[in-house]
C-alpha cells in the first residue's frame, strides 16, 4: 500500500523524525517499507560507506528555483499556433513563459483572466524529468530561443514533477495555493510503499497506519470525527429498506443519501494524493469513495439513485443481499458481462442484482456524469467468500483487497459518514437525515486475561500492569486490572485477537510492537530443555534413504496432487481423495500409486541422461467414504538406462536389467536387516511383465513386488528403448518387522572349498537345490553360492548345469578331504533321491 507522507500527517505529528526514521519504526512494527519514493521533499544524503536501509527513488524540488505561481493572461505565440505566451506572476516579478499546454489552450486570446490560474513554475536553472523522454530522464531547463521567443522557465506537469507518469496537460492547483510559496513547502512529499500482510490487514488505511506510528511514538492520534455532517430534508430511513439474506456472509450493511450534487473534478490536493496512493482520480464522487476508503479502511460503493428510485417505481426502494443463482448474469464497471454461481453474493433491489458484493459495482447503477443524487454503501462481508469470488472472476480490486483479508462490521457507519462528509465538501448537496444500518450479526469483541508473569516469561521485559495497561491503550484496547491480572477487550477495528491462549499470544505480540521490538532485550533461555524424544519413524525412514543413495538411487520428491487420467496409465482406480478446490485439473485427486510418481520423474528427464535410477518415499491416500483416508508410506524404484556410462573404455554397456534390481533390492534389505527373504515369479500385478516379475516375502509377509515394466503400460509413456525396472514396497509393513542382528564368532579352524556341479530338470528351481544343500549339509556347510548356468544338448533335452562354491567348516576340529567328501556324497545323494539330481563328471 502506498501512503503519502503528507496525509499521515493529517492525523500524527511527525516533527523532528526523517522519512527514514519513520519507515524504521513501520518496519520494526511488522509494516515493512519497500520503497520510498520522495516527490519534491529533500533526497537523503548518504556520507561514504553508509548504509541505505531503504530503497528510495524520485527527486526533490529546488525551493529557490520551483514555486507556486500564477496565470494572468494566456496570449498567442507569434510564430506557431499550438504554443501560447503566459503572462505570469511568481511571486517576485512578471514572467512571459512558452507553453504548449492543451488544457490551457482554451483560453488563448480571452484577455485579463477573471481568476488566476495557480500552477507550478520552474525557473531557470531547474533540475526536473524530461516530459517528452520515454521513463524518468533528468534534465536542466536552459535558456534557449522557440520559433524566435525566448524561453527560459516553464510551467510544470506531473511527469516533470515526478508525480505520475502524466504529461499531457500542466498542474492546475487549487486557488488557495499562495504565490511565491516553494512548491516543495505547498505539495512536497514522500510515499512509502508498504507491505500490509493479512495480519495487518487493519492497516491498509492511513489512519491505520497513522495509529500503529503513534502507539510506537508515544504521540497522539488525531481522530477525525466520523460522525454524520449537518443534514436536511426527508430521512433516508423513509427512502430505503435493507434485507439481508445471509447474515454470516453479510453481516451489516449501511447506506446514506446525499441530494443535488455537482459532478467535477476534486481538489487537486485530493487528486494528487490519490495518485500518489496508486488511485486514478475519475470525479469528485467517486474520489471521495476512494478517499475515505483509503484513509478509514472501509470500502464504500455509490449508487445512483434516481436509477434504484426509478427502477422501483413509486414504492420505497428496497436493497437485498443474497447469493446469486447459478447461471445468473451481471454486467460490472469493467464492462464484462460477468456468469455467476451461488458461491457469489450480490446486492440487488427487487428488480435483480446491482452489484457484485464486496468487488465490483454493476454496470447499470454507476454515477455518471449527469447524477445528481447518490445513495452511499458501506457493508461487511465474509472475507473467504469475498477472496473465492475475486479469484473465480479475476476482479482484483482495492475494494476486495481489504474485504478479502477482514474487514470489521463496525468500520461501515464510520465509513458512509466520511464518505458522505467529502462529497459534500467536494460537490455540494445535501446530506439526507439518518443512516440505514441493518447489522443482524455484530461480532462479539475479544477479551484476554493476561498477568505481568505472562509478559515476563513470554517477552523477557519486566513491566507493571499499569505500563502494560498503557501500552495497550495507545493501540485503543481497553483494559481493566482486577486480581492481579490485566483484562484486554479488543478495538472495534480488531478481527485477529484470539480468545483462550490464542488470545494471550495476539495480545502479548501488540505488547510487544508498542514496547518496541528493538527495545527487548536479548536473554539467555531461562527454562529447563524439555528431553530429547526420537522419531522412530522418521529415523527408520531417513536410516533407508541413507541405502538407497549409497546404493546409488537419487531420490525424488512428487506432488501427493495428481489426476485419475495421469495415474491410470499405470493403475487404474474406481476410487479417489478428490480436492474441493483443485488448483489445476491436473491436480485434482490425491495419488494412490507411488510408482506413477515416480515414472512421472523419470518421464520428464528421460532426455538428459543414458541412465536413471530414482527413488522416493511418500505416502498413497486410500479413501474411505465419510472419513478420513488412509496415508500408507509406500517405496517406489524405477532404473533405466546403460548399466554403464559411455566413455573412451566403454563402448558398448548393457542395459539395466532385472538382476540390477534385484541386486539392489537384496543389498537394502540386508542393511535393514530383514532376513529369511525369498523371490517368488509373481504375475499379479498389472503393471509389471509377466515372467520378469517378482514378489519379495519377509517370512510369510509379502513386503512388496519388482519387475521389468510391461511392455503396454511403458507404450504410454516416452521412456526411450532400454526396458524400464520398477519396483513397490509396503514400508508399513517392512517396518513392523523386527531386525536381525545375528553375532558369530570368528571360526579358529580352516575352511574346506569345493565346487560341485548338477545336472537336474529345467522345472526344478535353483532356491530349492540351495535349500536342500544348507538342508542336508547342516551346520558344516556354512556358504553355498550359485556360479554358473550351462545349457547344452550334451547334458539332455530339458536339463540345465548348476554349479554351487561349497565351504566346509566345523567349529571344533580341522574338518580333512574325507569329512568334506562324506558331506558332499550326502547332499548328492539327497538332490537324486528329491530332484533327481545328478553329478556332472
Amino acid at each position: 500500500m502506498k501512503i503519502p507522507l503528507s496525509w499521515l500527517k493529517d492525523f500524527i505529528d511527525l516533527d523532528g523524525l526523517s522519512v527514514e526514521d519513520i519507515a524504521r519504526k513501520l518496519t520494526l512494527a511488522g509494516m515493512e517499507v519497500d520503497e520510498i519514493l520522495y516527490v519534491g521533499l529533500p533526497m537523503p544524503v548518504y556520507k561514504e560507506g553508509e548504509k541505505h536501509e531503504f530503497k528510495t527513488n524520485g527527486i526533490g524540488w529546488d525551493k529557490e528555483k520551483l514555486v507556486v505561481a500564477e496565470i494572468r493572461e494566456v496570449k498567442a505565440h507569434p510564430n506557431a499556433d499550438k504554443l501560447t505566451l503566459l503572462d505570469l506572476y511568481d511571486g517576485q516579478q512578471d514572467q512571459v513563459v512558452l507553453t504548449g499546454a492543451p488544457n490551457i489552450f482554451h483560453l488563448k486570446g480571452t484577455g485579463k483572466l477573471e481568476k488566476p490560474i495557480k500552477v507550478a513554475y520552474a525557473k531557470e536553472g531547474t533540475t526536473l524529468y524530461d516530459g517528452h523522454a520515454e521513463g524518468q530522464v533528468l534534465m536542466t531547463l536552459k535558456r534557449a530561443k522557440i520559433r524566435g521567443v525566448d524561453s527560459y522557465s516553464m510551467v510544470c506537469s506531473e511527469k516533470e514533477l515526478g508525480i505520475t507518469e502524466e504529461s499531457d496537460g500542466i498542474i492546475i492547483l487549487d486557488d488557495d495555493a499562495p504565490v511565491g510559496m516553494p512548491l516543495a513547502d505547498y505539495i512536497g512529499d514522500a510515499v512509502l510503499d508498504i507491505s500490509i500482510l493479512p495480519n495487518m490487514a487493519r492497516n491498509a488505511n492511513v489512519v491505520g497506519i497513522a495509529r500503529e506510528l503513534a502507539a510506537m511514538l508515544g504521540r497522539d492520534l488525531r481522530v477525525t470525527n466520523n460522525q454524520l455532517p449537518k443534514a436536511s430534508g426527508q430521512s433516508v430511513k423513509e427512502l430505503v429498506e435493507i434485507e439481508i439474506g445471509d447474515p454470516e456472509l453479510n453481516p451489516r450493511f449501511v447506506v446514506g443519501l446525499i441530494r443535488n450534487i455537482e459532478i467535477k473534478p476534486s481538489p487537486y490536493q485530493i487528486q494528487r494524493r490519490l495518485k500518489l496512493a496508486g488511485v486514478r482520480a475519475i470525479s469528485n464522487i467517486v474520489d471521495a469513495t476512494n478517499y475515505a476508503m483509503l484513509e478509514y479502511g472501509e470500502p464504500l460503493h455509490a449508487f445512483d439513485y434516481d436509477v434504484l428510485k426509478q427502477r422501483a417505481g413509486n414504492k420505497k426502494i428496497k436493497i437485498i443481499t443474497r447469493a446469486a443463482k447459478d447461471g445468473e448474469k451481471l454486467k460490472t464497471l469493467d464492462g464484462n458481462e460477468r456468469t455467476l454461481t451461488p458461491m457469489n453474493v450480490l446486492v440487488c433491489d427487487e428488480k435483480g442484482s446491482l452489484s457484485l458484493a464486496g468487488v465490483m459495482g454493476g454496470a447499470e447503477s454507476e454515477v455518471s456524469d449527469t447524477t445528481k443524487n447518490i445513495l452511499l454503501e458501506g457493508a461487511a462481508w465474509n472475507f473467504i467468500n469475498i477472496r473465492r469470488t475475486a479469484k473465480q472472476h479475476n476482479l482484483p480490486s482495492e475494494a476486495s483487497f481489504r474485504f478479502s483479508r477482514g474487514v470489521h462490521p463496525a468500520m461501515a457507519e464510520g465509513g458512509v459518514s466520511l464518505g458522505l462528509k467529502y462529497m459534500a465538501e467536494w460537490a455540494g448537496g445535501a446530506i439526507a437525515p439518518d443512516l440505514v444500518d441493518a447489522y443482524p450479526l455484530p461480532p462479539k469483541d475479544a477479551v484476554v486475561e493476561i498477568t505481568v508473569n505472562d509478559v515476563k516469561r513470554w517477552l523477557g521485559i519486566d513491566l507493571t500492569l499499569e505500563e502494560i495497561s498503557n501500552l495497550l491503550s495507545r493501540l485503543e484496547f481497553k483494559s481493566t486490572i482486577t486480581n492481579n491480572q490485566l483484562q484486554v477487550t479488543s478495538p472495534n477495528h480488531r478481527m485477529d485477537i484470539g480468545e483462550g491462549v490464542v488470545g494471550v499470544a495476539d495480545v502479548l505480540e501488540e505488547v510487544a510492537r508498542s514496547y518496541g521490538y528493538d527495545n527487548i532485550p536479548t536473554t539467555t533461555m531461562a527454562d529447563a530443555l524439555p528431553p530429547q524424544v526420537g522419531n522412530p519413524i522418521h529415523e527408520w525412514e531417513e536410516h533407508l534413504r541413507d541405502l538407497l543413495v549409497a546404493l546409488g538411487l537419487q531420490e525424488v520428491v512428487s506432488y501427493r496432487m495428481t489426476s485419475p487420467e495421469k495415474e491410470g496409465r499405470i493403475a487404474k482406480h474406481d476410487e479417489y481423495v478428490r480436492l474441493a478446490n483443485p488448483i489445476a485439473p491436473e491436480k485434482s485427486v490425491l495419488r494412490r500409486s507411488l510408482v506413477a510418481s515416480v515414472i512421472d520423474s523419470l518421464e520428464k528427464n528421460i532426455r538428459y541422461s543414458e541412465a536413471f535410477s530414482f527413488f522416493e518415499i511418500g505416502s498413497v491416500f486410500v479413501p474411505h467414504k465419510n472419513e478420513l483416508p488412509d496415508e500408507p508410506r509406500k517405496l517406489a524404484i524405477a532404473m533405466t538406462g546403460l548399466r554403464e556410462a559411455t566413455a573412451w573404455d566403454v563402448k558398448d554397456s548393457p542395459a539395466l536389467d532385472f538382476f540390477d534390481l534385484k541386486g539392489r533390492i537384496e543389498l537394502m534389505l540386508s542393511g535393514l536387516r530383514l532376513t529369511n527373504i525369498t523371490y517368488t515369479a509373481t504375475d499379479s500385478y498389472s503393471h509389471l511383465h509377466p515372467g520378469k516379475a517378482a514378489e519379495v516375502k519377509a517370512g510369510d509377509k509379502v513386503i512388496g513386488a519388482f519387475g521389468e515394466m510391461h511392455p503396454l503400460v511403458k507404450e504410454q509413456y516416452e521412456l526411450g528403448d532400454s526396458p524400464v525396472l520398477v519396483a513397490e514396497f509396503d514400508l508399513d509393513i517392512m517396518r513392523a518387522i523386527s531386525p536381525t542382528y545375528g553375532i558369530k564368532t570368528i571360526p579358529e579352524t580352516p575352511p574346506i572349498y569345493e565346487d560341485i556341479a548338477l545336472i537336474v530338470d529345467e522345472s526344478v528351481k535353483a532356491e530349492t537345490v540351495e535349500a536342500l544343500i544348507r538342508q542336508t549339509g547342516g551346520r558344516s556347510v556354512t556358504n553355498v553360492r550359485l556360479f554358473d548356468l550351462y545349457r547344452d544338448e550334451k547334458i539332455g533335452e530339458g536339463k540345465k548345469s548348476l554349479a554351487y562354491a561349497l565351504t566346509y567348516q566345523a567349529e571344533d576340529k580341522t574338518m580333512t578331504d574325507a569329512d568334506a567328501a562324506a558331506i558332499r556324497n550326502k547332499i548328492v545323494k539327497r538332490l537324486e533321491k528329491e530332484v533327481g539330481a545328478k553329478l556332472r563328471s
